[in-house]
């Protein structure tokens, strides 16, 4: 415990730094994922200037934004009508303020949907809402490709169900005690992967997304049983797909968490062809990303309940 304290410490650290602009200039390409929660609620009410800001400090090429649309009104948990939410049919407009041309907006299911935006064009591959009744993508999922240096990427995002219970169950209850929810999450990220990956194996690829999963490899954190059902999803990425987990492949000792529930719930994978070109990966802890939870609506926090993470790449 001792040790995994430390490394939270050194691992703020590490990602102190908000823009690393000499890592920046030596590589061509970056890439930045992030939950930004409710469709950044939190500076929505300020024009998104603190946010903008904040990515075109990053300077990264290609953006994947979980819950990419606006849902309340500043300051409250009071739902907007559709017609009065900014993201996501403006994500263009935004998007083109941190110097981004390009937008992909993936499956919509519901309000929480991926966004993909980048400095060059993006070809869109799929916009995956699962299947009724049993393979619904709870927040839909993507795949789209852009093109580095002559190299296509393929980009999957995917934000799996959060709860204990499964998405259709008709006891929660009783599905919490079967542990449905984290039995729904390995069906989706299954999904999700034998409908990207799955159908076409050219290119390099990387998959993110916020799994609402944690991995085995950071049980040193968590203490669980090796049998707990709730590695179940990780167990499929790590078991049943070529994909690498970067994060862990570059600190194997090391437990960097992303979440306000001192949890790793978001994730970069890669297949292992595309790893050798990443010269740094991190989970970006610094003044602008340290949570802060909110006075009033104390259920969300400023700027959000999860961490950026940043891979960078030369080709």
């Amino acid at each position: 415990m001792k040790r995994i304290l430390l490394l939270l410490v050194a691992a703020v650290a590490l990602t102190g730094c908000p823009s690393h602009p000499s890592l920046k200039e030596e590589t061509p390409f970056r890439l930045l994922f992030w939950n930004i929660q409710n469709g950044m609620w939190s500076d929505q009410g300020n024009n998104y200037d603190n946010f903008v800001q904040w990515v075109s400090d990053q300077d990264p090429d290609v953006c994947v934004w979980c819950e990419a649309r606006s849902i309340y009104y500043t300051g409250t948990r009071d739902k907007m009508p559709v017609e009065e939410k900014y993201l996501v049919d403006n994500w263009p407009e935004l998007a083109l303020r941190y110097g981004h041309k390009y937008v992909y907006v993936g499956g919509m299911r519901d309000n929480y949907p991926q966004v993909i935006t980048s400095k060059t064009p993006i070809h869109g591959k799929a916009k995956i809402v699962g299947e009724e009744p049993d393979s619904v993508v709870s927040h839909g999922a993507v795949w789209a490709q852009v093109s580095v240096e002559g190299k296509t990427l393929n980009l999957v995002a995917l934000h799996t169900w959060p709860h204990q219970y499964a998405y259709n169950a008709s006891d929660q209850e009783a599905s919490k005690a079967e542990h449905g929810g984290d039995t729904y999450r390995k069906m989706e990220v299954e999904y999700v992967c034998k409908h990207t990956i799955g159908q076409a194996k050219d290119g390099y690829w990387l998959m993110m997304g916020d799994f609402n999963s944690i991995s085995r490899t950071d049980n040193a954190w968590y203490g669980l049983p090796a049998d707990d059902p709730k590695f179940q999803a990780q167990d499929y990425m790590h078991n049943n797909t070529p994909y690498w987990d970067i994060i862990k492949r570059r600190y194997p000792e090391d437990v960097i968490l992303s979440t306000i529930a001192n949890t790793r719930y978001d994730y970069v994978f890669c297949t292992p062809d595309l790893y050798p070109f990443i010269t740094d990966a991190r989970i970006v802890r610094d003044d602008y990303t340290e949570p802060v939870r909110d006075e009033k609506v104390t259920s969300f926090w400023h700027p959000s309940d999860h961490q950026p993470v940043i891979v960078d790449f030369k080709f």
